[in-house]
């Protein structure tokens, strides 16, 4: 489970960095994320992220359940506490997971947008152009032109600033990716600090299991 969770996560983390930067994986990428979100996929997505919040949600509860047992029975065992590190990290991951998938939808949102943006800031610029070329024509459709000119300028002037919010948006989102590498470098950490624990509470349980079967052999003899 934990071994699939972070091929997950280095999976999502490679997709987040092919849809930041320009390449030719990065059209075939969001080629691919908008045929996701076309017909049954948007239904399979959200079918496996419900599944994960509720695997998550187990996680979370056995955690709980541990707890309580410390309220109740005092210190942990050495079994209660392999078993709280296993749930802690799994839960972690998973909710890492999902954190991921939303910064993917996210950017890829924008992405279209600026996209989209683009193509019509395009337009009304040669529509401007051809406007202002045009020129010869009676005063009153000069009149009218240099009124539809203005329009479109300030239509243009709108365009750019939403295409600046949404670059400083993307940007913001790339910031944010870059946070998250680091934080999961941090997991992959505590990941191994967590094998180690678990390797050494294993043997102390088998140690403890020796000392009791010689001590059930003695009391037998």
């Amino acid at each position: 489970m934990i071994q699939l969770l972070y091929t997950v996560i280095f999976a999502e983390m490679a997709l987040i960095l092919t849809l930041l930067f320009k390449t030719p994986l990065r059209k075939l990428v969001i080629m691919t994320l908008d045929r996701v979100k076309r017909g049954r996929g948007p239904v399979m997505v959200k079918t496996v992220g419900s599944t994960v919040l509720v695997v998550l949600a187990s996680s979370l509860y056995s955690m709980v359940k541990i707890q309580r047992r410390t309220v109740e029975a005092g210190p942990l065992n050495p079994t209660d506490q392999v078993l709280m590190s296993k749930h802690m990290l799994e839960a972690s991951l998973m909710g890492f997971v999902l954190f991921l998938s939303l910064m993917i939808d996210r950017l890829h949102h924008y992405i279209r947008e600026l996209r989209l943006l683009r193509k019509t800031m395009e337009a009304a610029k040669k529509q401007s152009r051809g406007i202002d070329e045009g020129k010869n024509g009676s005063a009153e459709e000069v009149k009218g032109l240099k009124e539809e000119i203005a329009t479109l300028r300030t239509k243009v002037s709108k365009l750019e600033n939403e295409y600046e919010t949404k670059d400083k948006e993307a940007k913001a989102v790339e910031a944010e990716a870059e946070a998250l590498k680091k934080q999961s470098e941090g997991l992959l950490l505590e990941y191994d600090r967590l094998l180690a624990d678990n390797q050494s509470l294993r043997s102390q349980l088998e140690s403890i299991d020796l000392s009791l079967s010689n001590s059930d052999g003695k009391k037998s003899t």
